[in-house]
């Protein structure tokens, strides 16, 4: 993991990731995303010294969903070298292949319900948290050794200023909408956290059936991805929707973390937990994660009646600015919505596909 530190050293954007949770995504501690799927880790050596690393993935839920034989890789870096990119590929690339699997994609760490894509526009800042960045060559690397881009997905930035230009017909939107399916909207419950934040992740797998790659959480990574979460997340960034008394909606906004993360170095322990927790107050900045809402009550507006709960109250605790993240370029509705508030992506980020007949 070093090897990290040492590639983006002095680069002021790039935030080291939580020591722990790394080791967990790339299978050297036990994580639920492991408890049906497979993974191998490799280094590349120069000289004794490690100079890149890959995991090939072999996600058997995706596989049965889309009937694919489909590997992937992540975790993903290399010095600015094709040959130590391609060594590196290609032997993840024969992994994957000596499992039966005669596709690739990536990168995905370890999942499309992860840190997943290279960022390939937008490197003049950081990434807001849970999003990734890497050197701009990635892309070259990449593409070079005969990946294409399958998909694109977008970073949308907003700021409290945006509210004073704010087409007026969105506003009439969220009102006509609450008015005609008596919708109620709340906040997250603080006193049945455990059980809230579950109906969130329920609605999440829900909602996205039908996304380009999605696949849904296992009912072990709900429960891990819950407990992670509980402590990380402001109930003023949260909302849930409903119609005749039933949830049919969700959106949820983490705040910024990662300057503090930077401040620790990535590392929990023995102090970096307090100091994430104590900290956060100071936050300006925050994610919008999701805004989901069940397949029936889709394209309705729904998700502007829950991203408009949210404002005045993340207003009140601070927050400036937001970013939304990832959106798919194939999610014409959830781009549509944020281009006609006047959001404009300012960060994209790529995946790639890739035949392994040939290695």
């Amino acid at each position: 993991m070093e090897l990290i530190w040492r590639l983006y050293q002095g680069d002021p954007n790039w935030i080291p990731p939580i020591r722990m949770n790394q080791e967990e995504l790339v299978g050297f501690r036990k994580h639920p995303f492991y408890e049906f799927n497979q993974c191998q880790a490799f280094l590349a050596r120069r000289d004794n010294q490690v100079v890149g690393r890959i995991v090939g993935i072999i996600n058997h839920a995706h596989n049965k969903r889309y009937e694919e034989k489909r590997g992937f890789f992540g975790f993903f870096e290399s010095i600015d070298d094709q040959q130590v990119a391609d060594a590196l590929f290609q032997t993840a690339g024969r992994y994957l292949k000596s499992q039966g699997m005669t596709e690739v994609r990536g990168p995905c760490n370890p999942s499309l319900n992860y840190e997943t894509g290279t960022l390939v526009d937008g490197f003049t800042t950081p990434p807001t948290f849970m999003m990734t960045y890497n050197p701009p060559y990635h892309d070259r690397l990449i593409k070079q050794f005969g990946f294409e881009k399958t998909q694109d997905m977008y970073a949308y930035d907003g700021n409290i200023e945006m509210l004073k230009t704010i087409d007026p017909k969105i506003n009439q939107v969220v009102e006509q909408v609450q008015e005609r399916f008596n919708v109620t909207v709340r906040q997250v419950s603080r006193k049945n956290f455990a059980k809230e934040l579950l109906l969130f992740l329920k609605i999440y797998n829900e909602s996205l059936q039908g996304t380009w790659g999605f696949v849904p959480l296992s009912d072990g990574e709900i429960k891990a991805l819950g407990m992670s979460l509980k402590l990380l997340i402001n109930p003023a960034a949260t909302s849930v929707i409903e119609v005749n008394g039933e949830a049919v909606g969700v959106g949820l906004g983490l705040p910024d973390y990662n300057p503090i993360i930077k401040k620790i170095d990535g590392s929990l322990f023995p102090f970096g937990w307090a100091r994430l927790l104590w900290d956060r107050k100071k936050i300006t900045k925050m994610r919008i994660i999701s805004t989901n809402v069940v397949p029936e009550w889709q394209r309705w507006g729904l998700g502007l009646v829950l991203l408009n709960r949210m404002l005045p109250d993340v207003v009140a605790i601070g927050i400036t600015d937001a970013e939304f993240s990832w959106v798919l370029e194939s999610n014409n509705l959830s781009r549509g919505s944020l281009e006609r508030a006047g959001l404009v992506p300012s960060k994209t980020y790529r995946l790639y596909d890739r035949s392994l007949s040939d290695l």
